[in-house]
């Protein structure tokens, strides 16, 4: 103990205390443990093993199935190598996201403290505002892994570091100067291993294009090249069988929003649903012009050669697993890539199934006025989903006012207030088209509905971009009266005002982003991305009734019956 004692000393001279105690974490409560713990320290022992064992309840497991029979033999061949890389993609975010995994889950006892670690990726709750649920364990590290401990963004900023913002790239100290290192060099045996597998699967693949983008894909993980395999992932069209994999998006990096963490899908087309999805890309250009903001903020064009599908997922893997889970996708994130060949929006039916029941209708069924109850249905939670995912294409990508992109001018800012944007703009897709027809269903459907996803979203926390910006959401939408809350706790739609709050907040997110002022959106944050105590005390309704939020897998080749 009185070594850890004197390293504490060395490390905390000039850096922050809650840095240096989340780092030393795993060997200050093992010495501890080890040497007999005080009666305070067993206290908050047993404080924090009582908070486990309520706060786990909150996930409902799933098993991640497809219809094994529909794949041909060589995409059953294909399917456990697919697996099997994306299994490396689950090591390298337990790198990025705490790198001491064995050595904190060796000293725990409790084996739903052991489970809750490993859902979280690390010993904070990542639905909890990132909550250190371990003994010992202080404030997780804005720097997380991507930067040496105790950096700031100034220091970054004011170094002479040529890759100070770069996607693939981490940040490290040598010899008192900061310097970068590509991914490919930082974590080259797994990546070298993963692309191995990727060629494997690619020998077997039958469809040319998926074939062509695995081979390019094999390639990026080793040389941190993803444009040429991310347009060959845009030009496949019949694979039954896909994976998304690679350090893809920078939620993980709180310090800079710069960063990319590790992840991988393993999916299964469902090309029945996929057909019915095909036409709504196609109608992005005027849906941009008809945005309800200045024609300044709708100048960009999106593009058109994206595509809509769904899929059965059958593996999550790293960043994607971590916390709430996605249950769709917008890829890729290349703002160039995006104007110039659109995106690949992939709906993830079979998880998208899964939390509709197991928690959307149990939440309505508690929060929804009872003679809304009627409009609360599975088609339009997909379609809900499904736009959220096309409306990322809409808006603007660059600054108005000179300052590069939306994403460079925002930093930490961007992802939180681009997802508000693409649930609000979603919803301004579904109205618009029903009222030309070119979709079915009743708007009070598609309206409730939405309103009880804000109700489940919410609950990811202020940790999660997404549930910041389903807590602005909620409260601009409070402000205008599009949602009234009786006082047994229930809310109902004001249909008329609904869509007016819709077309007010589009305008609102898409103003903030296109002067890229990120102290105007820090503002922003502060004043509507919090949860109120009337919303907390329902909220917490929904916890005493065991309505959980959200899910955990059981998924593999075991599950699937594949070898």
């Amino acid at each position: 103990m009185q070594i850890l004692i004197k390293m504490y000393h060395m490390l905390n001279k000039g850096k922050n205390l809650a840095l240096t105690v989340g780092l030393l974490a795993g060997l200050s409560f093992t010495a501890c443990q080890n040497n007999g713990a005080t009666k305070s320290e067993q206290v908050e022992k047993d404080s924090l093993e009582a908070y486990v064992d309520e706060r786990i309840k909150i996930y409902e497991k799933v098993k991640l199935t497809t219809n094994i029979n529909a794949l041909s033999p060589s995409e059953r061949k294909m399917l456990p190598l697919l697996i099997e890389a994306a299994g490396i993609m689950d090591e390298l975010f337990w790198k990025q996201a705490y790198p001491k995994r064995d050595s904190l889950l060796s000293t725990i006892k409790s084996e739903n403290t052991r489970e809750f670690v490993r859902i979280n990726y690390g010993p904070w709750d990542r639905l909890n505002g990132d909550k250190p649920f371990v003994t010992g364990i202080g404030e997780k590290p804005l720097t997380g892994t991507f930067y040496p401990l105790g950096m700031t963004k100034e220091e970054l900023e004011s170094s002479d570091v040529k890759d100070k913002y770069g996607l693939y790239s981490v940040i490290r100290r040598k010899e008192g100067k900061l310097v970068s290192v590509p991914y490919h060099v930082e974590f080259a045996n797994e990546l070298l291993k993963a692309s191995n597998l990727l060629k494997e699967a690619a020998s077997l693949a039958e469809d040319p294009g998926l074939k062509k983008y695995l081979n390019l894909r094999a390639d990026a993980l080793v040389t941190d090249k993803y444009e040429a395999s991310d347009y060959a992932w845009l030009d496949m069209k019949n694979n039954g069988l896909d994976i998304i994999i690679g350090p893809i998006e920078n939620y993980e990096d709180k310090l800079l929003n710069a960063r990319a963490a590790f992840e991988a899908y393993v999916l299964v087309k469902d090309k029945e649903w996929s057909k019915r999805l095909a036409k709504y890309v196609a109608m992005l250009p005027a849906l941009q012009k008809g945005l309800p903001v200045e024609a300044k903020y709708k100048q960009e064009v999106p593009g058109t050669d994206s595509e809509l599908n769904a899929y059965d997922v059958v593996y999550y893997a790293g960043d994607c697993n971590s916390g709430s889970k996605t249950i769709a996708v917008n890829l890729p994130n290349d703002e160039v890539i995006q104007q110039k060949k659109g995106t690949r929006r992939s709906q993830l039916k079979n998880a998208m199934k899964a939390k509709f029941d197991k928690i959307l209708v149990p939440i309505s069924k508690e929060l929804i006025a009872p003679e809304q109850q009627q409009y609360i249905n599975f088609d339009s939670f997909f379609a809900n989903v499904m736009f959220h995912e096309v409306a990322h294409g809409l808006g603007i990508k660059n600054t108005i006012t000179g300052k590069g992109t939306v994403r460079a001018s925002l930093q930490e800012q961007y992802s939180w207030l681009e997802e508000g944007k693409a649930d609000v703009l979603g919803l301004y897709m579904v109205t618009s088209m029903l009222k030309s027809g070119d979709l079915e269903g009743d708007l009070k459907s598609f309206y409730t509905t939405y309103m009880a996803g804000i109700l489940r979203s919410v609950r990811f926390g202020a940790s999660s971009a997404h549930g910041k910006a389903n807590m602005q959401c909620f409260n601009y939408f409070k402000e205008k009266g599009a949602f009234q809350r009786s006082e047994a706790g229930v809310y109902s739609v004001n249909f008329e005002k609904f869509e007016s709050a819709m077309n007010d907040l589009s305008k609102y997110i898409l103003t903030l982003q296109g002067n890229g002022d990120k102290s105007a959106v820090l503002k922003a944050q502060q004043e509507r991305g919090i949860i109120g105590a009337e919303l907390q005390a329902d909220l917490d309704r929904l916890g005493r009734k065991g309505i959980p939020v959200d899910i955990v897998f059981e998924q593999g080749v075991d599950v699937l019956g594949v070898k």
